[in-house]
């Protein structure tokens, strides 16, 4: 009982710090960004990877070795609702990484850059879609856990 108690703190505190460096990915993707911003973005892209695979690492933890069991997971249709939803984030996270190693490298070659407009409006669209589809992960848990249509 103990681990699955752990799995689960382990699990929210995953999630928590992934959506922090979401936000913190979002506030520094302005028109403003600076050099010192350009350097803080890749670091919290660094976090959000991190976090995500903390997430699913604890996720996978919860499914396999938690109270509930795996039955209780796979017969839910909000279960694979919210791993689609997980992987559908994961891939709009994609372009926004790219841009921010790209920017990384182009900032070793040049101290002092900064990205053009249009690059920081792309990838902070990216960075916005991941963080609207993110708010319906909690749902698709809720009626998961209620067994709500399952």
């Amino acid at each position: 009982m103990l681990a699955d108690a752990l799995y689960a703190w382990f699990h929210y505190l995953a999630i928590f710090v992934l959506v922090v460096v979401l936000t913190a990915e979002a506030v520094l993707l302005r028109p403003d960004l600076t050099a010192n911003g350009v350097k803080r973005l890749i670091i919290y892209d660094r976090f959000y990877g991190i976090s995500a695979i903390v997430v699913l690492i604890t996720g996978l933890l919860r499914l396999t070795q938690g109270l509930k069991g795996a039955a209780f997971y796979m017969s839910s249709p909000w279960f694979h609702a919210k791993i689609t939803l997980f992987v559908v984030i994961a891939l709009c996270s994609i372009p926004p990484t790219l841009a921010f190693l790209r920017w990384a490298k182009q900032s070793r070659q040049q101290p002092g850059f900064v990205p053009a407009l249009p690059e920081i409006k792309r990838a902070r669209r990216w960075v916005m879609i991941s963080s609207h589809l993110f708010i319906f992960l909690p749902l698709f848990a809720v009626l998961m856990a209620r067994h709500v249509g399952g």
